[in-house]
């Protein structure tokens, strides 16, 4: 053996290592098998009663598809000759007697190993054409409901995305190439990770996206300087610290989803929307929600309105001095945001002066692929699994199902990367907040599921009441300012539109770039995506989109000329929490970002 040739040999692992490394595999998988027995027991119940409606679906659309054999010969004629017409051109720009063919745009294959080695080029191009196709004949079947359409579709997409033949190591050149370049220690390393994943989520495999320990909330994420001003059972009220000598007059309220912490308006300083909007004048002032147990499961939607942005508004009054606020919704927040609009409109209290939504759901008539999750069956099924639980919805389940509307990013990639290629997670603040998960007390969430998901009643004049009252949209005159994302997979931004059209005032609707959280999470200084604003708005969110201007940058600029816009009064001496010689009335309870927000579920045993 030459020395080149030896140098270029995998690195081997040594025996004493490696049966340590399996032993330790070996002990921690023997721990865990009652817990994950458990868990795929209750997943084949689940699976077994169709909680779901998968099997529903799916045989809807198979005997509507078998009813009509000439239609499916034809699905799969065509089928058939473009995988041979891919084959012949294949072979012929291999030969160089043909033009060569374009790199898929798809990430799971852009790393160069798929396309220099040509039967991993073809294995890949096989795949994403019959997974195109087979998404085409679920959609081409006729006669079939709209909402078992979409249900057959998405599960149809689940299930290609699970197959695709980057996510096994034999069918995956990057893990092959890690496997001979590491003499097997990525696979070692990838069932070590599983085990730690598995442990986690205590059966369930809770994938690892990010380096959790990279992070300190109130140091490097979290870490605007402001202090918790208010609190009750359901939420922390936090004021943070000016950095203007002069504020607006009228404070700022900001109403996050409960879904989520709210510190994804304040991950770091320079993507910050709540530093900015602080260093623009703002006297800004934060919902933190509590993690609700079984103490909490009799907690309304009624309650998350009263203790929520009311009591809210009542505490910065006392606080400031200020009856009057402008307040913002995120996604849930918003759509709490309306409702507060609407109960405030009957009361004839005009206390939020303005309001803005960043991807707020009003109208659930369209919800998008969450609304595959939520039909009557299954919410009755997740009302049993919430009682035999205590009365509330386990984090964990809620991130589950938003980490699968995009499962090739949130899954698959780290399945592969964690389990395959036996790499660490990187330190990511998106997805360290993305992994931290909250709960949702019983009550509320099926309120919230069965009036708004499923019957779709808050765009109804009177459709909903809460505290005895009920709730008209179209009264709401206050002037509101509605950002969407052009890529949001959560509500998509043609039903937010919808909400422009529902409240009575002066409303502005502004779409942005890119999706859910890059979008609205999106700093001028980056100077990214752009967003398109059209000063009429029309019945339809296609038409408005056609008459739109295209803006570069961050729409952010825009929304603090609008707020502005309406706030006429001179600035006032910036508000120092706790500073009684400024109007305050509130005792500082402890720092931002608050012990609500600190709890985490995946640090707790």
């Amino acid at each position: 053996m030459t020395e080149k040739t030896a140098a270029a040999a995998p690195p081997a692992i040594l025996p004493d290592v490696l049966a340590q490394a399996l032993a330790d595999v070996t002990r921690r998988a023997a721990a865990l098998a009652p817990r994950i027995v458990e868990k795929q027991a209750a997943d084949l119940e689940s699976a077994v009663h169709d909680e779901f409606g998968v099997q529903k679906a799916f045989g809807e659309v198979m005997q509507k598809m078998l009813a009509d054999p000439q239609k499916l010969v034809e699905v799969q004629g065509k089928y058939m000759a473009d995988l041979g017409k891919l084959w012949q051109d294949y072979l012929a720009a291999a030969a160089g007697q043909g033009p060569k063919l374009e790199p898929l745009k798809d990430r799971r294959f852009s790393d160069e190993a798929w396309t220099s080695n040509p039967w991993f080029d073809f294995l890949a191009r096989t795949y994403t054409l019959t997974s195109r196709h087979m998404q085409d004949a679920v959609a081409g079947v006729p006669d079939v409901s709209p909402k078992t359409r979409h249900k057959a579709l998405y599960y149809t997409r689940q299930m290609l995305d699970a197959a695709a033949p980057s996510n096994f190591a034999l069918t995956n050149p990057q893990v092959l190439k890690a496997t001979a370049d590491s003499g097997g220690e990525n696979l070692v390393k990838g069932m070590q990770n599983m085990l730690r994943d598995l442990e986690k989520g205590k059966g369930g495999l809770a994938i690892a996206m990010t380096d959790t320990s990279a992070f300190e909330m109130g140091r490097n994420v979290a870490s605007t300087p402001g202090k918790v001003v208010f609190q009750n059972d359901l939420m922390q009220l936090l004021m943070y610290q000016p950095s203007t000598k002069t504020v607006l007059k009228r404070p700022l309220l900001i109403i996050p989803p409960w879904i989520n912490k709210y510190y994804i308006l304040d991950l770091q300083p320079k993507n910050s929307f709540i530093k900015w909007a602080v260093d623009q004048g703002h006297t800004v002032f934060v919902i933190s929600w509590v993690m609700p147990d079984a103490k909490l499961s009799k907690k309304t939607f009624d309650s998350y309105l009263l203790e929520g942005p009311l009591a809210a508004m009542d505490a910065i009054a006392r606080c400031t001095g200020e009856k009057e606020v402008n307040a913002v919704g995120y996604c849930l927040g918003g759509t709490l945001l309306a409702c507060t609009l609407g109960y405030l409109a009957a009361k004839k209290d005009n206390r939020i002066r303005t309001a803005t939504f960043f991807t707020s759901l009003i109208d659930f008539a369209k919800p998008g692929d969450l609304g595959v999750y939520v039909d009557e069956a299954q919410v009755d099924a997740l009302e049993k699994r919430m009682q035999k639980r205590g009365g509330y919805l386990e984090g964990s389940e809620m991130a589950g199902t938003f980490n699968m509307l995009r499962a090739n990013d949130l899954v698959w990639s780290f399945y592969v990367h964690n389990y395959l290629l036996g790499k660490d997670p990187f330190p990511f603040d998106l997805l360290y907040w993305n992994s931290d998960a909250t709960r949702m007390p019983m009550a509320m969430h099926l309120f919230y599921l069965r009036e708004m998901y499923i019957k779709n009643r808050l765009v109804k004049p009177g459709g909903v009441t809460l505290d005895g009252t009920p709730i008209d949209l179209s009264k709401v005159k206050s002037p509101a300012y509605f950002v969407s994302t052009v890529e949001d997979h959560i509500a998509p931004w043609a039903t937010t539109y919808t909400g422009a059209l529902t409240l009575g005032g002066a409303n502005k609707f502004v779409l942005g770039g890119s999706g859910h959280i890059a979008g609205i999470v999106n700093p001028p200084a980056a100077n990214k995506y752009g967003y398109w604003t059209n000063a009429s708005l029309v019945p339809k969110a296609e038409d408005w989109l056609a008459g739109a201007t295209r803006h570069d940058g961050s729409w952010w600029t825009d929304w603090d000329k609008w707020v502005r816009s309406h706030n006429r009064e001179k600035p006032v001496p910036a508000r120092i929490p706790g500073d009684a010689l400024r109007g305050g009335k509130l005792e500082v309870l402890e720092d931002a970002p608050g012990s609500f927000a600190k709890l985490r579920l995946d640090k707790q045993a």
